[in-house]
């Protein structure tokens, strides 16, 4: 019966319905949660937590801990690979020369400037994304600016869509919240978000490949643990099911399920293609390929650091207010909201692999090309 709903605008229902069922369930208005631009903080969170900053830090470690293992136990590896380096292409100087200049805009109050100074960020990212393309160009030979060309603007306009979805979802939680919105109509708002929002994916997975290109962060992950669940349909129909539970309590009880706002639209796509037979991100783990996995989150968390970075002295902003950990605060991040990029880098990764097939690549060979970056060496 599942299987038989999982097409891709059903998943969509699921995906925007759920979250907002749950909060007609706990007899809350629903007008505050569709309001746009949103300007309204409608959700109280729950002061610091020890006990739950512990845990999360723990699961966190437990996660990351045995990637970094196998990359120390394997780091003698690296020592032997040469990597073929060409020139910095000149575009990449350009990309160089507007990613400085527009973060002096970004962190400077110019009177001149004043009038734009608000829409800095969308530049920004695009100086870095040309920038990390010409680092892989340098290292590789290859890049997706110059040889996938068609698949990168085709993620530009599936991450507009694919960060949309997070805002959707934040409604429930409110983990974080701009400065200033109230200014806007609600076209105005939805053209200057729309516009930084399609740098997200191609940040990510341009990130990745460049990643990839450095044999030391990947290293022995080809050859890891191989997990292969026994009957894999029951699991996802489970997985499915407790993904439905997830985002339904995150209109329910927002203090205690936000961190499912990252985790489960992951679990429920990535069952759901488990269901219909498709393959997913997590396909090469169960041959002991865990690079796929490692390196998008690694992309995400790098991609993080800068948008975190170059938000904190922005004119147009965002914050955080995150129950129970909101505490030692990397730029305006709270440490442990950074966690949350491990499990985003992996729908970046479902969604770029979901693009590629669009696009006419096949979609192990967009997984395995993760790699592939890596394959110019003498």
């Amino acid at each position: 019966m599942i299987r038989a709903s999982l097409g891709p605008v059903s998943l969509a229902i699921l995906l925007l319905g759920l979250p907002l069922l749950g909060v007609i369930m706990a007899g809350k208005p629903v007008a505050p949660y569709l309001e746009f631009p949103p300007t309204t903080r409608y959700v109280v969170h729950a002061a610091f937590s020890w006990p739950v900053f512990g845990g999360l830090s723990l699961l966190t470690l437990a996660a990351v801990l045995p990637f970094v293992t196998v990359l120390w136990r394997h780091r003698r590896q690296t020592e032997t690979v040469k990597v073929l380096v060409h020139r910095f292409p000149w575009w990449g100087w350009w990309g160089l020369a507007g990613t400085a200049g527009f973060w002096l805009l970004a962190w400077t109050r110019y009177t001149w400037f004043a009038p734009v100074q608000a829409y800095t960020f969308t530049p920004l990212w695009l100086g870095y994304i040309i920038v990390i393309n010409a680092l892989t160009w340098r290292r590789t030979g290859c890049c997706l600016i110059i040889h996938r060309t068609r698949f990168l603007f085709a993620l530009f306009v599936a991450s507009a869509a694919f960060w949309w979805f997070f805002e959707y979802l934040n409604r429930f939680v409110q983990n974080w919240y701009y400065m200033g919105v109230s200014d806007y109509s609600a076209f105005e708002y939805f053209f200057h978000a729309t516009l930084p929002f399609a740098t997200v994916l191609p940040a990510v997975i341009s990130t990745r490949d460049w990643l990839a290109s450095y044999n030391g962060l990947s290293v022995g992950l080809d050859a890891g643990l191989c997990v292969s669940l026994c009957r894999p349909k029951l699991w996802a129909t489970a997985i499915f099911i407790a993904a439905v539970f997830g985002l339904l309590g995150i209109g329910l009880w927002p203090n205690q399920l936000y961190p499912l706002v990252w985790v489960a639209p992951l679990l429920l796509i990535v069952s759901s293609q488990v269901l219909l037979g498709h393959n997913t991100v997590f396909g090469p783990a169960a041959k002991g390929d865990w690079r796929t996995l490692w390196l998008s989150a690694l992309a995400a968390i790098q991609c993080g650091f800068f948008w975190e970075m170059w938000n904190f002295y922005s004119l147009a902003k965002w914050e955080y207010s995150i129950p129970y950990v909101h505490r030692f605060e990397i730029f305006e991040m709270p440490i442990l909201g950074y966690a949350g990029y491990l499990p985003f880098g992996l729908e970046c990764a479902v969604v770029g692999a979901w693009m590629a097939s669009l696009c006419g690549n096949n979609v192990r060979q967009f997984e395995g090309g993760v790699n592939s970056a890596a394959t110019d060496r003498i």
